[in-house]
């Protein structure tokens, strides 16, 4: 009796699941067609029909993927097939797209049929020869994330447009040789959570507009020729997690407002215009920061007394920044988890306080170029692991105890001068001082003595 039920309740379930499967919904050819489109459009070696004739739903190439969504105003749980994501480019064997040759083209309206497209990814498409942008604003308004990567040969402009895509969490156009100013319409795209225009031609201004972006945590526009003050109106992303204006012609100071964005964990600024205003006061109030990049800034000043609450920050890059006087000892007392640290190229002159020898977690340390003096405080140990990223060079009066020329270890700490042992001698009894002097000059000594007290 077991038995009997054990096998309908299995054929049951073979019912089921055949069921399933003869029911299953295909994709209809509005879509089957413009994905066979798409991949003749970036690669037309490839007999993408014949290789997959079949309902690319069920059997597609990597990269296409579907998804299932119930009909509307149907009583009968009846489902229909459509597109979702599209990814174009190879990128290992572990995401091996449909891949592109130096033929590639892509034009926006052949996103067209797809209305619940989710996911645009194109990488390394357009390498070799020159291919204008699409036309975001054009591209299904169902897009939640739109990637470009390693495009070099994509050129234009970035279209107003795009603050159609309402939907979307990500905009990531990094490696091209897109051009022109960003477009206010991206203040538009109040969803957004991830803004990465890296590595572009951008130029102008970094438009105002961002600030209605209250929810984006990431925002990267490193590398570009972008110009003029950041605005105060920057505090207002309070969700930022990382903020990367690196390596641009941004001037005038550094923004207080960045001290709202409370949790900031990646602050990058460096290499571009910012002046005489000092390494900014409010980063002491900013605890979540983690990492910190100022370099190339010629800031000025010295170095302040402000890193009590920044003992979580792991990397630091102050270098070329004008600084003058000592290295302070909170430094080396509160920047405990410190990774990297690069002080190298300025002004700063005294000794190294002792509890840099202390930091257990550095692995880079550069104080090259500088007018540092006195002893090192580090052990041999500590020299060995740092190694070759331990920078020193171009501190004249910096000097290295002979323990710590390692062999085959730090090129840098040959080039220091050796450190003077000095011998302090112990301070000698006056009772004993007598057995230092023959006893002539004793009795001559005492008579003195003798005599200047009575």
């Amino acid at each position: 009796m077991a038995f009997s039920t054990k096998l309908s309740v299995l054929v049951l379930n073979i019912c089921f699941w055949a069921s399933f499967v003869v029911s299953q919904p295909v994709l209809n050819m509005v879509e089957q067609e413009a994905v066979y489109n798409v991949l003749e459009s970036i690669n037309s070696d490839i007999p993408w029909r014949s290789l997959y004739p079949d309902d690319l739903c069920s059997s597609s190439p990597h990269g296409i993927l579907c998804d299932y969504f119930t009909l509307q105003d149907n009583d009968n749980d009846s489902f229909t097939a459509h597109v979702t994501e599209i990814s174009l480019g190879y990128v290992s064997d572990y995401a091996p797209n449909p891949p592109c040759t130096p033929k590639s083209t892509l034009n926006a309206s052949l996103f067209a049929p797809f209305g619940y497209l989710r996911k645009i990814f194109v990488y390394k498409c357009f390498v070799e020869s020159e291919v204008s942008l699409l036309d975001f604003g054009s591209l299904p308004s169902s897009l939640d994330e739109l990637v470009f990567l390693e495009n070099q040969g994509l050129v234009g402009n970035l279209s107003e447009k795009v603050g159609n895509l309402r939907s979307l969490r990500r905009l990531v156009l990094s490696g091209s040789s897109v051009s022109g100013k960003i477009p206010d319409g991206v203040g538009g795209l109040v969803n957004l959570e991830q803004l990465s225009l890296s590595r572009n031609k951008l130029s102008g201004e970094i438009p105002v507009g961002l600030k209605t972006l209250k929810k984006l945590k990431v925002l990267d526009l490193s590398q570009n020729e972008l110009g003029g003050n950041v605005t105060e109106s920057i505090g207002n992303m309070t969700q930022l997690l990382k903020l990367d204006l690196s390596s641009n012609r941004l001037c005038g100071g550094i923004p207080e407002s960045l001290k709202c964005l409370k949790s900031l964990e990646f602050l990058d600024l460096s290499y571009n215009s910012f002046s005489n205003s000092g390494i900014p006061l409010f980063l002491g109030e900013m605890s979540s920061l983690r990492e910190v990049y100022l370099s190339g800034n010629f800031l000025g000043g010295e170095i302040p007394e402000i890193w009590e609450n920044l003992g979580g920050i792991v990397g630091m890059g102050l270098s070329r920044t004008g600084l003058i006087g000592n290295i302070p000892v909170s430094m080396g007392v509160s920047l405990k988890n410190i990774c990297y640290l690069g002080l190298d190229n300025n002004k700063l002159e005294g000794t190294l306080p002792e509890e840099f020898g202390s930091l257990e977690y550095v692995n880079e340390l550069h104080l090259e170029n500088n007018n540092l003096s006195g002893r090192l405080p580090f052990t041999a140990k500590f020299v060995s692991k740092v190694g070759e990223k331990l920078k020193l060079e171009g501190n004249p009066q910096l000097c290295a105890d002979e323990g710590l020329r390692i062999p085959n270890v730090s090129v840098s700490l040959k080039l220091l001068k050796m450190c003077n042992n000095v011998v302090v001698q112990k301070s000698v009894p006056f009772s004993g001082a007598y057995s230092l002097l023959p006893a002539s000059h004793v009795v001559i000594f005492l008579g003195i003595l003798f005599f200047l007290c009575w």
